[in-house]
């Protein structure tokens, strides 16, 4: 069985390994430098850093005994502290009610208050948007607060045209009672995945599970081409033959797994019907700016990372990888900070000089206060491309008929955040990957497309910690 694995992030990279240890004959084409996609880590400076805080946490046993398979030993315990930056002020995420009621004022949280009692009166109808959901289940005031500004800095359109499938993906059941009862009980027993309080880490950043994994597909005699873009995949009557490479060649398999964007894999198809990559196209992408920048200090402020809610600023998201382990920073006495940018191929941010973009977010983190006078030593930009797709309201029902016609192809399997359209976390891309490999092999039929739709019903529950696996019952 020769399989051909389009992209070396989490999804393609998790299918490329279970295939290598079932005797498949795997080659992997990786358009960047090097495996581990949204997930890798990168050396600046003399330090590791992440593109972006990617921890993972998982219930999936399936997942997790896979994870700590290739991780080994090699992970510590890393204990989560988010806040939100909000008008000068730093809120605990999960929110803790008597931090927040001194953040807002009096005035302002018996405004909260009055807006949450009023919505569970008279609830907001649902119209699919992300607006109704978040509302519905915090009130006004708080939805304005904390889910608005942000979300709209994310995804670069209006929570009323973004769809509620965003939330109930990432937010899930969460309400302001659940928040509540996590903060006077501490979070025992929580698994909510916004509000664990806990994370296993790789000590040689996230990045290092799909080093491990690629190292182990080439152990087995398999191949990881970086540097290596995909130009199109082959078919005849339905049917993968292979891939065409840029420079002309072509190379000949019995299946195909792509994790590149879904909109570039139908582009790339032969004899797509026009209506099909006319709904492909349409779908859309955000990209990402990672602005790095080196700051004089050791001990600069607690948290792992920080959601800026601040309208005033840009930046959405600051990570200190100070805070998460020792191994990234080493002997280093400097704390690298990154603070993330969100934009279309259109705007003007994502062609802005390095240069300006360095000076931008220097000038934003000054104004937070988090580095007081601390010297910014230097920077470096790492921008990414079609990073997060983009829930338009009503992107179902563009999406479908697309699923509907890749499905059809005999050979092809489309898995991950980028292939599959679906907002993932690093544990949904390795449980397609996973999946993926087991319909190659085995024969099985797993609705690839089903994954990260479930809210995790996992039929057998875990959790990793320091001292390896601890099952859990549902």
């Amino acid at each position: 069985m020769r399989v051909a694995i389009i992209g070396a992030g989490p999804a393609g990279m998790t299918a490329a390994y279970q295939l290598a240890k079932a005797g498949a004959e795997v080659e992997v084409f990786e358009a960047s430098a090097s495996p581990g996609g949204l997930a890798k880590t990168i050396e600046l400076w003399d330090q590791k850093v992440d593109l972006g805080p990617h921890r993972f946490f998982s219930s999936d046993t399936r997942v997790n005994e896979l994870w700590l398979e290739v991780a080994g030993q090699d992970y510590a315990m890393v204990d989560r502290l988010t806040r939100i930056y909000y008008k000068n002020k730093f809120y605990f995420y999960p929110i803790k009610p008597f931090d927040a009621l001194g953040n807002l004022g009096a005035v302002e949280a018996a405004r909260c208050v009055a807006s949450y009692m009023a919505e569970r009166l008279s609830p907001t109808p649902p119209d699919g948007s992300f607006e109704s959901w978040v509302q519905s289940r915090f009130g006004r005031r708080l939805y304005e607060i904390f889910f608005k500004t942000y979300s709209e800095k994310l995804w670069g359109i209006s929570c009323k045209d973004l769809d509620a499938d965003f939330a109930a993906q990432r937010i899930k059941k969460l309400s302001l009672f659940e928040a509540i009862k996590n903060a006077v009980f501490g979070g025992k027993g929580n698994t909510h995945k916004t509000l664990v309080d806990q994370f296993a880490y790789p000590h040689g950043g996230t990045g290092m599970i799909y080093e491990r994994m690629a190292a182990f597909v080439r152990q087995k005699g398999g191949k990881v081409f970086c540097n290596t873009p995909v130009e199109r995949v082959l078919t005849e009557h339905g049917t993968v033959t292979g891939l065409a490479l840029p420079d002309g060649e072509f190379r000949k398999y019995d299946h195909v797994v792509s994790s590149m964007p879904i909109s570039l894999l139908v582009s790339r198809l032969p004899e797509v019907p026009m209506d099909i990559k006319e709904k492909a196209m349409s779908l859309k992408f955000r990209n990402t700016i990672l602005v790095y920048l080196n700051v004089d200090a050791a001990n600069l402020f607690p948290d792992n990372w920080l959601y800026v809610h601040s309208s005033d600023l840009q930046t959405g998201r600051i990570t200190n990888f100070r805070n998460w382990t020792p191994e990234l920073y080493g002997e280093a006495q400097t704390s690298i900070l990154v603070l993330e940018y969100w934009c279309y191929d259109g705007d003007e941010l994502w062609t802005m000089d390095d240069k300006k973009l360095v000076a931008l977010a220097s000038d934003e983190l000054r104004k937070t206060g988090l580095i007081k006078d601390a010297k910014i030593s230097d920077g470096h930009i790492h921008r990414i491309s079609r990073c997060y797709p983009v829930y338009n309201r009503g992107y179902k029902e563009v999406l479908k008929p697309v699923e509907a016609y890749l499905t059809g192809i005999r050979g092809l399997s489309v898995i991950g955040r980028y292939g599959a359209f679906k907002y993932n976390n690093q544990d949904h891309s390795i449980l397609m990957g996973m999946l993926a490999a087991e319909n190659i092999m085995n024969g099985t039929s797993h609705n690839l497309w089903e994954i990260n739709t479930d809210y995790e019903d996992y039929q057998e529950a875990s959790v990793i910690t320091k001292t390896g696996l601890v099952r859990q019952k549902n």
